[in-house]
C-alpha cells in the first residue's frame, strides 16, 4: 500500500471537516482520548464511537455505539482498535449512510486485508500513522 505524500496529507486534512473516532476513550491519558481531543481543538467535528461509553458525551457529541449510528456525513474514520479487531468493523464502515473519504489507522495499527477491502470499496486508507503527529507536523511546515 502506497504511503501518502505530504501534499496529499495536507489536501486530506483540508478536505476533512468531520471525524468519527472508532474506539474513542474517556480517559485523558489514552491516545484514543488525547488525539481526537487535539483534532477537536483544531476545529474538526469529532464524533466518538464506542459502545462501552454510550450515554456519555465527548467533544460536544454523544457516544455512538457504531459508525452506522451516526447520521451526519463523516469525512474520516480515525481508528483506535487492535489490528485483530479490524475485519469485524468492515461491514460497519461499508454500512455507513455516506461512505467516508478515508479510514485512518493510528500509529501501530496496520492490517493488509482490511486495507485492501476498504480500498476496493473506493475509500482511501492510511495505516500506522498518528493523525495528531501528522497534522501538527504539517501545520508547522
Amino acid at each position: 500500500m502506497q504511503s501518502l505524500t505530504d501534499p496529499e496529507l495536507l489536501a486530506l486534512f483540508a478536505e476533512t471537516r468531520t471525524i468519527a473516532v472508532l474506539g474513542a476513550n474517556v480517559e485523558p491519558g489514552k491516545p484514543a482520548y488525547y488525539v481526537p481531543d487535539y483534532l477537536a481543538a483544531q476545529g474538526f467535528e469529532v464524533y466518538p464511537v464506542n459502545p462501552g461509553f454510550v450515554g456519555r458525551t465527548l467533544w460536544g457529541r454523544p457516544f455512538a455505539a457504531s459508525l452506522t449510528d451516526i447520521i451526519e456525513p463523516i469525512d474520516m474514520v480515525d481508528v483506535f482498535r487492535r489490528p485483530d479487531a479490524l475485519m469485524a468493523h468492515v461491514p460497519e464502515i461499508l454500512g455507513m449512510r455516506t461512505p467516508p473519504k478515508i479510514v485512518w489507522l493510528q500509529l501501530g495499527i496496520a492490517h493488509a486485508e482490511f486495507a485492501r477491502t476498504i480500498t476496493a470499496a473506493g475509500i482511501r486508507v492510511v495505516q500506522d500513522r498518528c493523525t495528531l503527529a501528522e497534522h501538527r507536523r504539517l501545520a508547522r511546515g
